[in-house]
């Protein structure tokens, strides 16, 4: 059975060059089980209504699911695939086969799909042709919008570009900024650290010119301490000297005054 439901549906419209033949516009509404196609040449018009049962039978001679039939077929017929052969032969009675080929699994295939004549070509012509002014109306219009929107984008773009240089200067005025700010207290605390540096090592040696002012001075002390001492050695040295010299002269005079008596 064919669903009706057209929710589901897509479309696809494939101008279908072959060599010899004028060109061909291949109409496609696919579902999820079934596909309807209708071919013209501006003149002339084909249908091929590819029922649900013909679509499983067809997915059945292939060993692949229906989906995947589908899926394939509207890959061939949606666009003119390169390296495919196409052709659009009489198939008797007024009719047509269309048939394309494609490689499985490096095998060369081809699938064929009879068409009959439409009892009203015009009509098929037109809707063909109304389809494709619907598309082009929907490309322009698609064409529109993705236009405004890159114009939109490209602005922005350059509103986010003229930001992000406003900001790299500013980044780069505020850290040069910050840079020289950070010299200067770098070369204060330098100044600072000289300074100190200066008065500590001034601070040294005066400390050692004390100290060795200090040394001198025991040093002095030291040595008149000891020449004094011996200094006085000397004199108690002469005194004792004297002193015995003096006693034996008293004893012999008096030893002589004894005598005389």
């Amino acid at each position: 059975m064919e669903s009706s439901s057209t929710t589901t549906a897509r479309h696809t419209c494939l101008k279908l060059e072959i060599p010899s033949t004028d060109p061909l516009f291949v109409k496609g509404t696919w579902f999820d089980t079934h596909f309807h196609l209708s071919v013209t040449d501006g003149l002339r018009a084909w249908l091929c209504n590819a029922t649900e049962e013909e679509v499983q039978e067809r997915a059945a001679q292939w060993d692949q699911p229906v989906a995947e039939y589908i899926e394939l077929a509207e890959r061939y017929l949606g666009f003119q695939q390169p390296g495919t052969v196409y052709r659009f032969v009489d198939a008797g009675d007024d009719h047509k086969r269309l048939s394309w080929t494609f490689e499985r699994e490096g095998t060369k295939l081809e699938w064929r799909w009879k068409f009959q004549p439409s009892y009203d070509s015009r009509k098929i012509t037109a809707g063909i042709l109304d389809f494709l002014m619907d598309a082009n109306i929907n490309l322009s219009e698609e064409v529109v919008r993705k236009t405004q929107s890159f114009e939109k984008l490209k602005l922005e773009a350059e509103k986010c570009l003229e930001q992000s240089e406003r900001f790299t200067n500013e980044k780069m005025e505020f850290e040069s900024e910050i840079y020289a700010k950070f010299l200067g207290v770098l070369n204060s605390k330098k100044a600072k650290l000289r300074e100190l540096r200066d008065q500590l090592s001034k601070q040294e040696i005066a400390g050692k010119a004390s100290v060795d002012e200090e040394e001198s001075t025991d040093k002095t002390e030291s040595y008149h301490s000891g020449s004094n001492a011996e200094e006085s050695e000397e004199e108690a040295e002469k005194n004792i000297t004297s002193s015995s010299k003096d006693i034996p002269a008293g004893r012999d005079r008096g030893r002589k005054r004894a005598t005389r008596k």
